[in-house]
C-alpha cells in the first residue's frame, strides 16, 4: 500500500484527471490536425532513435577496439550533452548550424545561380542534430553496458576465423546486442517525444509536435484541450515501458 502511494499520486490520479478532461472537452482540433502533430512527433523520435543507436554502436565499438584512451575519453565527452538543458543545447547548436547553413546556401547559389534557402535550419535536420547532442548518452550508455558483457575472446575467435573489425561487429556483436539496441532506441524515442525546450527553439516554422501543442494550450490555461496531447505523450511513454518489462522478464526466464 505504501509503495502504491507514489504511483497513484504521481501517475494514476493525474492521468485520470487528464482522461476525464479529454473525454469531456478535449482538443477541438482532434482529427486531422492531431494526426499531423502525432506524425511530426513520431518522425522526429524515430529518426533520432535510429541515428542515436547507430552512432552509439560505432562509438562504443571504437572505444572497445582502440589501443589508446582517446576514443574512450571522446565517448565521455559526447555523453556530457545529457547533463545540459535542452535550451542551452539548442542555443549552442543553433549558432554554428545557422552559419554553416548560410555558407552552404551561398555556395550553392554561386554554383547554380539559384538560392536553395536554409537547408538545415529550415527543416528538421538541425532539430535532429540537437536531439542527438542531448540524448546520445542514453543510447551510448545502454550499448556500452551490453558490449562489456561480450568477452574479448569472442573478438579473438572472430579474428582467428579471418573476420576484420567490421565483420566482427556485424556478425558477432550486433546479433548479441539486438535487445540492448532495442532498449536504447526505445529510451531515446520516449525522451524525444516529450522534449520541449529544444523543440520550441529550433523547430521549423509551422512545425508543431505533441509536446509543443500541450505546452501552448497549457500556457493559455486551456488545460482541457491540452489534455489530449498530454495523454498521447503519456501513452507513448507507457507502451515502450511495457515492451521493455516484458522483454526483461522473458530474458530472465530464458536464463533460468
Amino acid at each position: 500500500m505504501v509503495c502504491m502511494v507514489p504511483l497513484c499520486a504521481g501517475f494514476l490520479l493525474p492521468a485520470g484527471v487528464l482522461l476525464h478532461m479529454a473525454i469531456g472537452s478535449g482538443d477541438a482540433q482532434f482529427g486531422e490536425r492531431f494526426i499531423e502533430l502525432a506524425r511530426n512527433s513520431f518522425v522526429l523520435a524515430s529518426v533520432t532513435a535510429l541515428l542515436a543507436v547507430a552512432i552509439a554502436v560505432l562509438l562504443a565499438f571504437a572505444a572497445r577496439t582502440a589501443r589508446t584512451g582517446l576514443a574512450r575519453h571522446a565517448n565521455r565527452l559526447v555523453a556530457l550533452g545529457y547533463a545540459l538543458s535542452g535550451t542551452v543545447i539548442a542555443v549552442g547548436v543553433l549558432i554554428p548550424v545557422t552559419r554553416l547553413d548560410t555558407w552552404l546556401a551561398a555556395a550553392i547559389e554561386s554554383v547554380t545561380g539559384v538560392s536553395p534557402g536554409l537547408l538545415l535550419t529550415g527543416g528538421i535536420a538541425a532539430l535532429v542534430y540537437a536531439y542527438l547532442v542531448r540524448f546520445l548518452a542514453v543510447a551510448l550508455h545502454t550499448v556500452e553496458a551490453s558490449l562489456v558483457k561480450i568477452t574479448p575472446s569472442m573478438d579473438d575467435a572472430a579474428r582467428s576465423l579471418g573476420h576484420g573489425a567490421g565483420a566482427t561487429l556485424w556478425r558477432v556483436h550486433l546479433p548479441i546486442l539486438r535487445g540492448s539496441l532495442l532498449t536504447g532506441a526505445l529510451m531515446v524515442f520516449v525522451e524525444v517525444m516529450k522534449e520541449l525546450p529544444a523543440t520550441l527553439v529550433m523547430r521549423p516554422f509551422n512545425f508543431d509536435t505533441l509536446a509543443t501543442q500541450a505546452y501552448t494550450l497549457a500556457s493559455d490555461e486551456r488545460l482541457a484541450e491540452a489534455s489530449t496531447a498530454a495523454l498521447a505523450i503519456v501513452a507513448v511513454g507507457v507502451l515502450p515501458l511495457i515492451i521493455l518489462t516484458r522483454q526483461i522478464a522473458r530474458s530472465r526466464r530464458g536464463r533460468a
